[in-house]
């Protein structure tokens, strides 16, 4: 389970491309494994961990999905905000592949000592509501609910963050993925690469934005994405 969470953070890019391209998503198994196994794509958490969930579920996996809610500025975002996998495999672990800062090692529920892996040190604490906080390097990520609940559970909320003017995805165009000593993010039309704690960035043209697509997200595009203005009478 650890080999294949590593292999999935540093081979599926966390992107949003399709939001801006029009793209609707479907929150069912066969929808999702598609677009990522078939169309070589990336996605946002409901994707991500929607379609890695069906994997371990088809491999043998006891998996359930939790909602969590993250954690921006000084407050928490709605219920459902984010999907969570929840995998019961001699202990309870979540296995979370979607989060923007994927985390490349499954956090065992059970140990609330840090716990050390590629990228980072993340640690699980207790709330009084019974629920877990994640943190990482010392920061709070976000807020998991134990209850488990169905794919169907997240569709508002994804439809809000893939539509709603004031959601993230909506205002920002990304593509990224960790590497071993680093990570590589193109941003619109800007590539920063992080590499051994240094980072370095370039604003690309329309054509080395495809072929950076293309060489360092393995996403072949027949055109630039470009920043779609949500209409003004969204709410």
């Amino acid at each position: 389970m650890r080999e294949l969470q590593l292999g999935h953070v540093r081979t599926v890019p966390f992107e949003n491309l399709g939001v801006h391209a029009g793209e609707h998503i479907e929150l069912d198994v066969r929808s999702l494994v598609d677009k990522i196994a078939k169309q070589r794509r990336g996605g946002i958490c409901y994707e991500s961990n929607g379609a890695f969930a069906a994997l371990l579920a088809a491999l043998g996996y006891r998996v359930s999905l939790l909602s969590a809610r993250v954690f921006v500025g000084d407050g928490f975002g709605a219920p459902f905000d984010h999907l969570v996998p929840l995998v019961e495999a001699g202990g309870s672990w979540l296995v979370d592949v979607g989060f923007g800062r994927q985390i490349e090692f499954p956090l065992d529920l059970d140990d609330r000592a840090e716990q050390h892996g590629p990228g980072g040190v993340h640690q699980i604490v207790d709330t009084p509501e019974g629920d877990l906080d994640v943190y990482r390097d010392g920061e709070l990520q976000y807020r998991v609910e134990t209850r488990p609940r169905a794919l169907t559970d997240f569709a508002t909320a994804c439809w809000w963050h893939t539509h709603a003017p004031q959601a993230h995805f909506t205002r920002s165009l990304v593509c990224s993925l960790p590497t071993e000593s680093g990570r590589i993010t193109l941003s619109g039309q800007r590539l920063v690469v992080t590499e051994g704690g240094r980072v370095w960035s370039a604003d690309l043209d329309d054509d080395a934005v495809l072929a950076a697509y293309r060489n360092h997200f393995g996403i072949a595009l027949d055109r630039v994405p470009r920043l779609r203005a949500p209409r003004a009478d969204q709410s």
